[in-house]
């Protein structure tokens, strides 16, 4: 199991990677899906199933949004790609960053720190995940409200800025 944790965190690093360095939306919004799909997975093998299930469902449909307005700005014949020579090297350039700042900081991290939420299952007597989601709707109500009503405002302002040609912020783009 700590094989396939380390093979998903190295792959979400390298996603993240991926994300940073290119300049193309096309790519980038390939590269979150990617990274999403692999953080949901990290979440399920320590076992936050219902939490990765909600996340993954809410970044799919965030980066849709996303990616089809980014897509829509950018509308480029030939976009860069992971192979081009100036994504390629500060790719280069993120994962030397991060192998230094892994090699310097990852000193105490070993695999018996690994441990799952349902690691002491005996001593529970519910799963750990769902006793996180009562506590996030118990405690967390308020900022639920508060960030639903963000998204909402979010909305109407992205609607505002591309309502039309006459009457919209962004006219000549």
């Amino acid at each position: 199991m700590s094989y396939f944790m380390s093979l998903l965190l190295l792959g979400l690093v390298l996603g993240l990677v991926a994300v940073a360095s290119n300049p193309s939306p096309y790519f980038a919004a390939l590269g979150l899906v990617a990274v999403s799909g692999l953080g949901c997975g990290v979440l399920v093998g320590h076992g936050g199933s219902f939490l990765s299930l909600v996340l993954f469902l809410i970044y799919l449909g965030g980066m849709l949004v996303v990616f089809a307005y980014s897509a829509a700005l950018a509308a480029e014949p030939y976009p860069e790609s992971w192979g081009n020579r100036s994504v390629a090297g500060s790719m280069v350039v993120y994962v030397g960053v991060v192998a230094l700042f892994s090699g310097v900081l990852g000193g105490g991290w070993y695999e018996s720190s690994w441990v799952s939420v349902d690691e002491f299952s005996e001593f529970s007597v519910f799963r750990g995940d769902v006793g996180g989601v009562a506590v996030m709707y118990s405690f967390g109500g308020g900022m639920l409200v508060i960030s639903a009503w963000v998204l909402l405002l979010t909305l109407f302002v992205v609607l505002e800025l591309t309502r039309g040609l006459s009457r919209g912020t962004l006219r000549a783009v």
